[in-house]
């Protein structure tokens, strides 16, 4: 699958989030391997359409208001 289908399927997810979730989150959720939600969380992260904090030894994620009128 290309990656930019999962890309598409994470952002899906975290649009229906109301909070931040962890990367075994959005694996468990949209179906694809951990390390495969990691990197392309941090490409979403590095365009600028996702926040990132790191919790301990959780990395949490959440969608950037207004992404989509960014891009």
């Amino acid at each position: 699958m290309p990656k930019d289908k999962n890309k598409g399927k994470i952002l899906k997810f975290l649009e229906k989030q109301d909070w931040p979730v962890t990367t075994e989150e959005v694996a468990k959720e949209t179906g694809v391997a951990w390390h495969t939600a990691q990197v392309n969380l941090l490409k979403l992260v590095a365009e600028g359409k996702v926040k990132y904090k790191k919790v301990g030894r959780q990395n949490q994620f959440w969608l950037v208001k207004g992404y989509k009128e960014n891009f």
